[in-house]
């Protein structure tokens, strides 16, 4: 059954039971050039703010000779004592899953997160991080659980905004929403998550990751049927930061709307891993 068809079944209670989510040696995540989740968190409704990983190249995938992946095989358990130890920590966790990521530990994400926020419910971080991993999980999930990953990933987005509405938090549902066909009417939510976190990025020093905001809030504008402020929100962020090559796609092709639709709904394509690395948040200027 086609994806997009599949998502519009299932959200209207029409889809058959769902089948046993394949295992990561049978599906392997297909990459994507587009910046996130965290960037554009999961279908997959997330997208973390870092740049998507080389072309043609997966994160999870491996060239390594199985001798050398057990040597450098990272300690998820260490990992998962210093996340528990410190649960705000963005770089902590973001190093985590995506170690978890090249482990295809995906399960084992999602039940760690589940028990820190159990034990920590107060720290915003920690249930960004929860949603985070359900983004992680979605290349490498069926049809039908894509769509349960994606609404759990929103919903654990959702509570840490409502603990602490930080910038990231914002732009990460707002961006999730995006991935959703148009028929669900979940753009404008975007469109409104998208508008508050322009305005605290716009309230402070300007940082590179902010070019993401631009990208995906024009994406926003144009799924909600408003080309020209589209077109005026990625030429604003094309001003301030010449250099984000998602912001010169779009505009290349500003002037062909078959061309630039094909691209957009390229780039938000459910089947592609979202890039929830966090890395520019603390490497970037």
């Amino acid at each position: 059954m086609n994806r997009r068809l599949t998502w519009f079944f299932l959200a209207a209670g029409l889809a058959p039971a769902a089948a046993p989510t394949p295992g990561p040696a049978n599906q392997s995540p297909a990459p994507s050039n587009r910046p996130p989740a965290v960037e554009q968190g999961a279908t997959a409704p997330a997208a973390g703010p870092a740049p998507g990983p080389a072309p043609g190249r997966d994160p999870a995938q491996s060239n390594q000779s199985p001798a050398h992946s057990d040597q450098s095989k990272p300690d998820l358990g260490a990992m998962e004592s210093a996340i528990a130890a410190d649960p705000e920590s963005l770089r902590t966790a973001s190093e985590y899953r995506q170690a978890v990521i090249r482990a295809r530990e995906y399960d084992r994400a999602i039940a760690f997160f589940e028990k820190l926020v159990a034990d920590r419910p107060q720290s915003a971080n920690a249930w960004l991080n929860f949603g985070y991993a359900y983004v992680d999980k979605i290349p490498a999930a069926g049809s039908i659980s894509q769509v349960i990953l994606a609404n759990n990933a929103l919903t654990r987005f959702s509570k840490s905004i409502e603990l602490r509405k930080s910038w990231l938090a914002l732009y990460t549902r707002g961006n999730s929403y995006l991935y959703w066909p148009k028929i669900f009417g979940r753009a404008p939510l975007g469109v409104a998550d998208l508008e508050e976190a322009m305005a605290l990025a716009r309230s402070g020093p300007r940082k590179n990751v902010y070019a993401r905001n631009y990208v995906a809030l024009g994406d926003a504008y144009w799924k909600t049927e408003r080309p020209a402020k589209a077109r005026a929100t990625w030429e604003e962020g094309a001003k301030l930061f010449p250099g984000e090559p998602q912001l010169k796609a779009r505009l290349a092709r500003a002037g062909n709307a078959e061309a630039l639709e094909a691209y957009i709904s390229d780039q938000l394509d459910p089947n592609k891993r979202v890039d929830t690395d966090l890395r520019p948040l603390w490497e970037g200027p």
